[in-house]
């Protein structure tokens, strides 16, 4: 198993209500696309960017409940995948028993963000799912978008000393797809 991040979010290219989750391996150009609907891409923008809703979306309510029954979402593994659909099991415990439920990928990405604990892929998932990416630019892609998105800043500013605007120009659209995730 290998731990990723959800690194953007993209509008779908054939569906107006598609988008494409992408996940990456921290320090690769590996990442994993996964095609989710409108209100999924909400729900993990929202515990993403960690926003307060007026009443509690159906995910945070989860949360709460797992909190007052004491239990602990200690890990979220995306095990296998048939036929382009993702298969997660929430793996949780109440400090004394382990219990697993299987998990829609998109649900289950939402719980780990709220939760803060960790998203582990199978190996053979990786393998069989996962692109490399060519631009360098998310290579050292971390778990803190902000994190990405100072380091890609002093790059862009290393770019614009340079002259060098055509790669100024991508390090900007990256900056503003991370931006929509942070």
């Amino acid at each position: 198993m290998k731990r990723v991040y959800p690194l953007t979010i993209q509008s779908g290219m054939s569906q107006s209500e598609s988008y494409i989750l992408m996940l990456c391996e921290p320090n690769s150009n590996t990442q994993i696309p996964i095609f989710i609907g409108a209100h999924e891409a909400q729900g993990i923008l929202l515990a993403k960017e960690t926003v307060k809703t007026r009443r509690p979306m159906t995910h945070e309510l989860m949360v709460h409940v797992m909190n007052d029954y004491g239990l602990y979402l200690r890990e979220v593994t995306i095990d296998k995948v048939q036929e382009g659909i993702f298969y997660s099991t929430l793996h949780m415990t109440d400090g004394f028993n382990e219990k697993h439920f299987d998990s829609r990928t998109s649900d289950a990405i939402t719980l780990a963000l709220l939760c803060d604990c960790p998203i582990l892929v199978a190996d053979d998932v990786l393998e069989e799912t996962s692109v490399k990416m060519d631009n360098p630019t998310f290579s050292n892609a971390t778990a803190n978008p902000k994190e990405e998105i100072e380091r890609l800043e002093k790059e862009l500013l290393a770019c614009e000393e340079r002259e060098d605007y055509e790669r100024a120009a991508e390090i900007q659209k990256k900056i503003e797809q991370l931006k929509e995730i942070k």
